[in-house]
């Protein structure tokens, strides 16, 4: 068996190719032609292309959409989560960080003390929603708008995952605008004005 590897010859490109004017008259022809059935479509009453009215009218979402995620809790309040770090060991993006502690009434499990996942990272697996033994991470919320002013805002804490279904979602600008000394850098102290 021969070790030499056949060195594979490039072709040379054209003139033409190689300045990729071809390719760009074929592109722009491609676009003219779905803006003219569009137009065309529009005349005859058939709407071909839909704008969605965002924010106002939201997209509907599948039901195993994949949303930001939530801690759920037990019939008493306490969370389900027991700390077994099978989530965090799951996570391919290494994103979610637990601190266990041991419960006063219940000195066999465990619970956490602190639950933060960072969504900077987080690639919306569902890897740490499948590893969970105690169903305590569901990823059902459908919130699919996950955004904030800093970096720090983007650690969801085990208090905001349980808090989150319940509509308490903490409004990142209104409380930047009621505390401007700890806003961003850059951040608009008043709403821009809308220009006609």
């Amino acid at each position: 068996m021969s070790d030499v590897i056949p060195a594979i010859k490039k072709r040379k490109l054209s003139t033409s190719e190689s300045i990729y004017l071809v390719e760009v008259l074929k592109g722009m022809a491609i676009t003219m032609g779905h803006v003219i059935k569009n137009i065309i479509g529009e005349l005859k009453g058939q709407s071909t292309f839909d704008t969605m009215e965002y924010p106002e009218v939201r997209k509907p979402v599948n039901d195993r959409f994949k949303g930001a995620h939530r801690l759920t809790t037990r019939p008493d309040g306490k969370y389900k989560c027991v700390a077994c770090m099978c989530c965090s060991t799951a996570c391919p993006a290494k994103c979610i960080s637990i601190v266990a502690g041991e419960d006063a009434d219940d000195p066999i499990e465990k619970y956490p003390v602190r639950f933060d996942i960072d969504m900077l990272r987080c690639i919306y697996c569902g890897f740490c929603v499948e590893a969970c033994p105690k169903d305590a991470i569901r990823m059902d919320t459908r919130i699919y708008e996950i955004n904030a002013f800093s970096r720090q805002d983007m650690i969801h804490t085990r208090d905001y995952m349980r808090d989150l279904m319940a509509g308490d979602k903490p409004e990142a600008e209104q409380w930047y605008r009621e505390n401007p000394q700890h806003s961003p850098e850059g951040f608009l102290g008043e709403v821009p004005p809308v220009i006609p």
